[in-house]
Formats: C-alpha cells, sequence, structure tokens
C-alpha cells in the first residue's frame, strides 16, 4: 500500500454501538498491531488466509472442525477491521488495497459457502446442499465483477473507500433501512452467525439463505442507492 501522509492525526474512536461486534475486537487489536511495522495490505492478507482456512474447515462436515473455521472467521473479519483502522492511522492508503480488501472479501465468502456446501453433503448424502453452495459462490462472484466493473467507471483521482469511511453515507428512508440491515447481517455480523450455528450444528441453514442472499446482493450493487452505507 503507497504511503499517503496527511497532516490530519488519526485517533482511533471506540465502538459506540454494539453492533458491529468484530468492531469491538479490532477496537482492542489494532493498537496492539500498531506497535509493530506491518502494513495494512499485510493485515488484510492474514484476514484472507484466516477466512480461507476457516472456510476450509467447513467442508469435512463435523462439528469441532465447523466451530474451529467460525472461530477463523471471526479473527478475519476482525482482521479485515484493522487493516481500515491502520491504514487511517498510519495514513496509509491505495487503490490497490482498496482491491486486495474486496478480493478478500469475496474469495472468503465464496470459500466457505463452497465448503459448507461440501461438508453437508458428505454428511446428508444429498447433493442439493452443494448446488446451494454453488449457487452462492455464482452470486459472489459475479458480485465481485460488477464491483470491478463499478471501480474502472470511478474518479481515478479520488480514494472512494477512504471518503466513504471518513462520511460513510447514513440511512434515511424505510428502504435505505432495509438495505442497511441487509448489508449488516450478510457481512459485518456474518462471522458471528456463524459461529452461533457452528455451536448448535446448524450452519447448514446458511445454504438456502447464502444462494437467496448473494443473488439478492449482485442484483443490489446494480443501484447506486444501496451502496455507501458505513458497514
Amino acid at each position: 500500500m503507497t504511503n499517503n501522509p496527511s497532516n490530519d492525526s488519526h485517533v482511533l474512536q471506540p465502538p459506540r454501538t454494539l453492533f458491529p461486534i468484530t468492531r469491538h475486537l479490532s477496537y482492542r487489536l489494532t493498537p496492539i498491531l500498531l506497535r509493530f511495522p506491518i502494513t495494512p495490505n499485510q493485515v488484510t492478507l492474514a484476514s484472507l488466509v484466516c477466512g480461507v482456512a476457516g472456510g476450509l474447515c467447513f467442508g469435512f462436515g463435523r462439528w469441532g472442525l465447523n466451530v474451529i473455521g467460525a472461530l477463523l472467521m471471526v479473527l478475519a473479519f476482525t482482521l479485515d477491521n484493522c487493516d481500515g483502522e491502520i491504514a487511517r492511522a498510519k495514513h496509509l492508503y491505495s487503490p490497490f488495497g482498496a482491491k486486495l480488501d474486496d478480493f478478500s472479501d469475496s474469495l472468503i465468502d465464496a470459500v466457505f459457502f463452497g465448503m459448507l456446501g461440501l461438508g453437508t453433503t458428505a454428511v446428508t448424502g444429498e447433493r442439493i446442499w452443494l448446488w446451494l453452495g454453488l449457487a452462492t459462490v455464482f452470486g459472489t462472484a459475479l458480485d465481485y465483477t460488477l464491483l470491478l466493473l463499478r471501480g474502472r467507471r470511478e474518479d481515478k483521482t479520488k480514494d472512494v473507500r477512504h471518503e466513504q469511511a471518513k462520511n460513510p453515507k447514513q440511512p434515511g428512508s424505510r428502504l435505505d433501512w432495509f438495505l442497511f440491515l441487509f448489508q449488516e447481517m450478510s457481512h459485518a455480523e456474518f462471522c458471528n452467525i456463524v459461529l452461533i450455528l457452528a455451536l448448535l450444528d446448524y450452519a447448514w441453514v446458511l445454504l438456502p439463505l447464502g444462494a437467496i442472499g448473494a443473488q439478492v446482493y449482485w442484483i443490489m450493487a446494480l443501484f447506486p442507492r444501496a451502496r455507501g452505507f458505513h458497514v
């Protein structure tokens, strides 16, 4: 990530709301990481490794591995918050860093749902679960493709990601709140939902929800109103 120094000092602000829970975790982890000479991109890569490893754990259909995988995903989502906080603290921003973050998020989602479908099929012997997982992978890939296409049309002279973090769009109407809550549950709080369901041995419930939600997500990406909320 390129160095873009700023005269504005950044102070890490404590979370003002209970959710997302990972924001509380990153608020405590980020000051520790700031003591080391690491870059936001390195933290993003660490998040990617944890997330992919966590997703792979779900491919065996075993309760213990599912719980371990869910814990790794919580760590991945926490680090995903940390990279942005470190970028703002060290004034390190770059288009590549934003693209790496988007790629990491999409790959973690795809691996998780693909492996969850595989693991559930291995346990039940019913291939419908694998197809549901693959449907989610398809929707995730399509959403990422649309994200890349939208990125090509953005003003290259502006740091859009940094501006959204500093001045996040706030939901106003009921439709805005629906879109905001959908994004919160499908991303910001997703790892916590996975952990709860993994502990209860009900992670398979996410497969039909993911298969539908992934298609809704890329359709939402087509409309400017659904973009820019801070999650």
